[in-house]
């Protein structure tokens, strides 16, 4: 992890700050994030490429705790949870608007993190609607577009190449 370097950076904020704008979500974020983004707020990475099931791609940014940002962490987890899976939280774009996540099912502390391909996804409640199907059945349909990465956030960083 000490070869990444970050760019483009909000302010640093405290890990305080992190954990007190991160707890009306209902999910536990593992520290080794919390620290990370409390130092790289919403900041680009190098090196930036990471592999999704053979395919190569690209890690745009972590997601901002500035409310003012585009990005804003909590408005991105709102603009998206009706079509995310359940217990997915967005950390990150890629350029093309997918997200990775993590993955909190089954997982209460200890998230892994995912890659979500918006390509195809629909929200749960339209899905339910267009195709006659349960919650459960819609949920299944949402996890069809989440993708394995890294069994944790310092892995996933690990992971990430030229």
């Amino acid at each position: 992890m000490s070869n990444l370097v970050w760019k483009y950076t909000y302010n640093k904020i405290s890990t305080d700050d992190v954990k007190e704008t991160l707890k009306g979500t209902g999910f536990d974020f593992p520290m080794d994030y919390i620290e990370c983004v409390a130092i790289n707020n919403g900041g680009h990475v190098e090196p930036m490429l990471f592999d999704v099931e053979g395919i190569e791609r690209v890690f745009g940014s972590l997601l901002s705790f500035n409310p003012e940002s585009e990005e804003f962490i909590l408005e991105t987890y709102d603009d998206y949870k009706d079509t995310l899976p359940s217990k997915l939280f967005p950390i990150g774009f890629d350029p093309a608007g997918n997200l990775i996540c993590f993955d909190f099912r089954g997982r209460r502390d200890q998230p892994i993190v995912v890659f979500w391909e918006h390509e195809g996804a629909w929200e749960k409640e339209a899905l339910m609607e267009s195709e006659g199907i349960t919650a459960e059945e819609a949920e299944e349909v949402a996890r069809e577009n989440v993708f394995y990465v890294a069994s944790n956030f310092t892995e996933f960083l690990n992971k990430l190449h030229d």
